[in-house]
Order: structure tokens, then C-alpha cells, then sequence
């Protein structure tokens, strides 16, 4: 990967790096500020989450079962980057790539198979992923546990890329860091959106006691 840059990695908050252009914008921008709804209509032609169609997600119509997501696609060169940084590991179908709420292990490219990206309990927004696909720019980019789970559904070969090597190639090459910050707003609607929709099932799970059923 190559020698650090002078000064090294600059940390910061919750242990993300702080040196890379429009990384920590990025982040704030999506994760504290910008209105649910918002996020939602930027988006809705490339979040590609799997429900029944007809289904109504915050107002707006959602795709269908069996899509495969792109907006987690990574380009050409940013794939060959990652595959000469990481090491190729193979699971098999039903394996879990990373767990939500689990400690961050790093990024890891699709190189073959398929991988359902899920949201605890909230099984009608599992999504599919396909070759060329990055899981795993949140929790790695801002040094979090998973906040998803990611599951082979095929026969899938991986290249795992430790948090340390991926935030260095960040730091060493700013268009593939722009590129995947792109990648990782995009991410963070649908993380946010499915957060709320968590909120809404819970809301709506009240009983007329004033209890609330777990969901």
C-alpha cells in the first residue's frame, strides 16, 4: 500500500480519519443533518431495497423483490486497488460476512456470489448485492460497529480489506476517497430511512395501555 503521508493519519471523532476531502462533510451531512424525507426522494431510483411491490416506505413506492442493488458498485479502479490491498476469503451460502452492532473489521469487495445486506427485524428491506459490490463503508469509515448484516446467499468470494489499509488508500488516493464517499452517502440514506422506519413499527406497536410491544 505504501508509507504513510507526512503527519500520518489524521483521526477523527469515534476514530474515523479527518484528512481525506469532503470525508467528514460527507458523513455529517447525512448522519445528523439532512431530513429523512429529503434523503429519500435524492435517492429513491437507486435504493434498490426488496419488499412486495406496492408497498409504501415513508410515503414513497419502493422497488421489487429480487432487485440487485448498484449503489454500492464499485469502479474499476477502485476494485483493483482494493483487490491488491485485501485478501480474498471465500463463504459459503447462510455464512455472515460481519453481524450488526459488531466491532469493525474492515471493508469487504464481492468478487463473486451474491451477499443480502439486512436490517435487524426489518426483513422486507433486505437487500441484494452482487460482484463489484463494497460492504462495510460506515462502520470503516467512522471506525463504529456494523450497522447492518451482511449474509452470503451464494457460494461468495470476497476481497477483505483490514480498516487500516482501506483508510490509507483513502488518504493516498483523494478520487478513489471522493468516489467512495459518494458511495457511502448513498448508504447512509438507506441507513438512516431504515433506522426511522424502526422507529415508525415500534411507534405503531403500542397497545392501547400505554405498553410497548417489542418488535
Amino acid at each position: 500500500m505504501g508509507s504513510k503521508p507526512g503527519g500520518g493519519l489524521g483521526v477523527g471523532p469515534h476514530g474515523g480519519i479527518g484528512r481525506c476531502p469532503t470525508l467528514w462533510d460527507t458523513v455529517s451531512h447525512y448522519a445528523m443533518t439532512q431530513r429523512i424525507s429529503r434523503s429519500i426522494r435524492s435517492h429513491i431510483g437507486v435504493i434498490g431495497v426488496t419488499v412486495r411491490p406496492g408497498g409504501m416506505w415513508h410515503k414513497h413506492c419502493i422497488m421489487n423483490v429480487g432487485e440487485q442493488c448498484l449503489i454500492l458498485k464499485a469502479s474499476d479502479a477502485l476494485k483493483a486497488c482494493l483487490i491488491m490491498a485485501g485478501k480474498k476469503e471465500h463463504f459459503s451460502a447462510t455464512n455472515t460476512l460481519f453481524w450488526e452492532d459488531c466491532d469493525n473489521a474492515g471493508v469487504f469487495l464481492v468478487v463473486g456470489g451474491t451477499a443480502c445486506m439486512s436490517v435487524k427485524r426489518l426483513p422486507r428491506l433486505d437487500r441484494l448485492f452482487g460482484s463489484g459490490s463494497l460492504l462495510g463503508l460506515p462502520s470503516s469509515f467512522t471506525g463504529r460497529p456494523y450497522t447492518l448484516t451482511a449474509t452470503a446467499t451464494t457460494e461468495t468470494d470476497v476481497m477483505h480489506v483490514s480498516r487500516e489499509d482501506f483508510l490509507l488508500l483513502m488518504l493516498e488516493r483523494p478520487n478513489l476517497c471522493r468516489e467512495a464517499t459518494e458511495m457511502l452517502g448513498r448508504e447512509m440514506t438507506f441507513i438512516q430511512a431504515a433506522l426511522a422506519e424502526r422507529l415508525r413499527q415500534a411507534a405503531s406497536a403500542r397497545t392501547p395501555s400505554g405498553g410497548v410491544v417489542v418488535v
